[in-house]
C-alpha cells in the first residue's frame, strides 16, 4: 500500500502540474481571443464626427435634404476655420507654433483613443499614462532640437541651461529609457498581446504626429511663407475637390473613399495650381512672410526683418522654346518677370494636388478598417482634428525635404551651436583661422 502511495504521489503531482499548465495556456488563449475585434461593436463606442451638429444649427437646417444640409454645415465651419487660421497668422510665429503643438496633442489623443477602444485594456491605468509620457518625451527631444538650432547663442549664455544643451540627446534618451523600463514593469500576464500592440500603436502615432509637427516648426523658422503656402494649398485642394465632386462628380476615383471622384480630383488639382501661384505672388511682396525667423540680440526677441533673398525678388526668365510661339502671335516679349519662389510654389502645388490626397486616402482606409466615419467629432461637418490634418502632415514632410534638398543653407545659429560645443583651444584656433581668412580677402582690417 505504501509503495502504491509513493507511485501515486508523483503521478498526482504531474497531473496537477499538467492541469496548471493547461489552465495557464487556457488563460493566455482566452486573453488572446479577447483581443479579436468585434468591429461592429467597436464602431458604436467611437465618435461618428460628421453626424455631430450643434442643436441650433441642426434645427435651422432641418428642412434641407441631408446632402445639402451637410454641404451648408461643412461650408460654414470651413469658413470659420479659415478665419481662425488667418487670426493665428496675424498673431505671429509664436501663435502658429503654439497652434501646431495644440493640434499635435489633439491628433495624438484621437489616434490613441481609437487604440484603447480597439484593444479594450481593462485595469491597466499605467498604459494610458505611458502613452502621454512618451508624447512628452518626444516633444522634449524635438522641440529641444529646434531651440538649440535657432536660439543657441542665447541659451549658451545661461549657465543653468548649458548642461541641458550639451547633453540634450543623452537626457532625451534617458527619459525614453525610463518609459521603456516602466512599460516592461507594467506588463501583466493575461494582457501581453494587447500591451505590446498598444506599445506599437503609440509609437506609430508618435511617428505620424510628433515627428511631422517638428518638421512643421522647422518650416516656420525658414519663413512663414514656407508654412502658410503649403497649408493653404492643401486646404484649397480639399475644398475645391469637394466642390467639383459635389456638383460634377460622376466617376469614382478610389474604393477606399467612395465619395471621391475623378472630376473632383482634377478640378481640385487645377484650382490648387492656379490659386497657389496667385497666393505665392501676393505673399512674396511682404517681408513679414518671406524673412526667416531669427533671434535678434539687439531687440531681445524674435525678428522677421531682413533683406529678402533671391527667391523673393522679381527675376526675368526667357520662355521655353515650345512656348515662344505665343508671344510672337500677340507681339509680346519672349521673357516673363516673376518671383523665383513661384517656381518652387508650382512644385508644392503639384505635390499637394497629386500626392497630398493620398494622405486622406490612407486615413480613409484606416477608418474603414474599424468602420468609423471620422477620428472625432470636434468640428461639425468635418469630424476630428486628425480628419483635417491627415494630408497636412504628409505635405509638411515634403516641404521640409524640399527645403533641405533645394533651398536650405547652413544658418549662423546652427554653426554657432557647433562652435560652442568645441573645446576652448579649438574655438581659438577656429577664430584665428577665420580672422586670417577675412583679412586676406580685405573684409577685415588687420589692426
Amino acid at each position: 500500500m505504501a509503495e502504491l502511495r509513493k507511485r501515486n504521489v508523483p503521478e498526482a503531482a504531474a497531473t496537477t502540474a499538467a492541469a496548471t499548465k493547461d489552465e495557464d495556456q487556457k488563460e493566455d488563449v482566452e486573453s488572446e481571443d479577447d483581443a479579436k475585434l468585434d468591429v461592429d461593436e467597436l464602431a458604436k463606442t467611437l465618435p461618428q464626427g460628421t453626424d455631430h451638429t450643434p442643436e441650433l444649427l441642426g434645427s435651422a437646417l432641418s428642412g434641407l435634404p441631408d446632402r445639402w444640409k451637410n454641404w451648408v454645415i461643412r461650408g460654414i465651419f470651413t469658413f470659420l476655420m479659415i478665419g481662425t487660421f488667418c487670426l493665428i497668422i496675424y498673431g505671429g510665429p509664436l501663435a502658429l507654433m503654439a497652434t501646431v503643438l495644440i493640434v499635435q496633442v489633439k491628433c495624438f489623443e484621437e489616434i490613441i483613443n481609437i487604440g484603447y477602444a480597439v484593444y479594450r485594456i481593462h485595469g491597466l491605468p499605467w498604459f494610458r499614462s505611458l502613452s502621454w509620457y512618451f508624447l512628452i518625451t518626444s516633444n522634449y527631444f524635438f522641440y529641444g532640437e529646434n531651440l538649440m538650432d535657432y536660439f543657441a547663442v542665447v541659451i549658451n549664455r545661461m549657465e543653468y541651461l548649458r548642461f541641458l544643451v550639451t547633453y540634450h540627446r543623452f537626457v532625451s534618451f534617458c527619459l525614453y529609457i525610463i518609459g521603456f523600463v516602466w512599460f516592461v514593469l507594467s506588463l501583466v500576464k493575461k494582457y501581453y498581446m494587447k500591451q505590446f500592440s498598444l506599445f506599437a500603436w503609440t509609437h506609430v502615432a508618435l511617428l505620424i504626429v510628433v515627428t511631422q509637427s517638428y518638421l512643421i516648426i522647422q518650416n516656420i523658422f525658414e519663413g512663414l511663407i514656407w508654412f502658410i503656402v503649403p497649408v493653404s494649398m492643401i486646404v484649397i485642394n480639399d475644398v475645391m475637390a469637394y466642390v467639383f465632386g459635389f456638383f460634377f462628380g460622376r466617376t469614382p476615383l478610389i474604393k477606399l473613399s467612395p465619395k471621391k471622384t475623378w472630376e473632383g480630383f482634377i478640378g481640385g488639382g487645377f484650382s490648387t495650381v492656379g490659386l497657389g501661384l496667385l497666393m505665392s505672388y501676393a505673399m512674396c511682396q511682404y517681408r513679414y512672410f518671406v524673412c526667416p525667423i531669427e533671434y535678434n540680440e539687439a531687440l531681445g526677441r524674435m525678428s522677421m526683418d531682413c533683406e529678402p533673398s533671391y527667391l523673393f525678388k522679381p527675376q526675368e526668365y526667357t520662355l521655353p522654346t515650345f512656348l515662344q510661339f505665343m508671344p510672337s502671335i500677340f507681339k509680346w516679349k519672349n521673357t516673363i518677370t516673376m518671383y523665383p519662389f513661384m517656381l518652387h510654389s508650382l512644385s508644392m502645388s503639384i505635390f499637394s494636388s497629386v500626392i497630398g490626397p493620398f494622405g486622406g486616402f490612407f486615413a480613409s482606409g484606416f477608418k474603414r478598417a474599424f468602420k468609423i466615419k471620422d477620428f472625432g467629432d470636434v468640428i461639425p461637418g468635418h469630424g476630428g482634428i486628425m480628419d483635417r490634418f491627415d494630408c497636412q502632415y504628409l505635405m509638411a514632410t515634403f516641404v521640409n525635404v524640399y527645403i533641405t534638398s533645394f533651398i536650405h543653407t547652413a544658418s549662423p545659429q546652427k554653426l554657432l551651436q557647433q562652435v560652442f560645443n568645441l573645446k576652448p583651444e579649438q574655438q581659438l584656433q577656429l577664430f584665428q583661422t577665420l580672422q586670417d581668412s577675412l583679412q586676406n580677402r580685405g573684409l577685415l582690417n588687420a589692426s
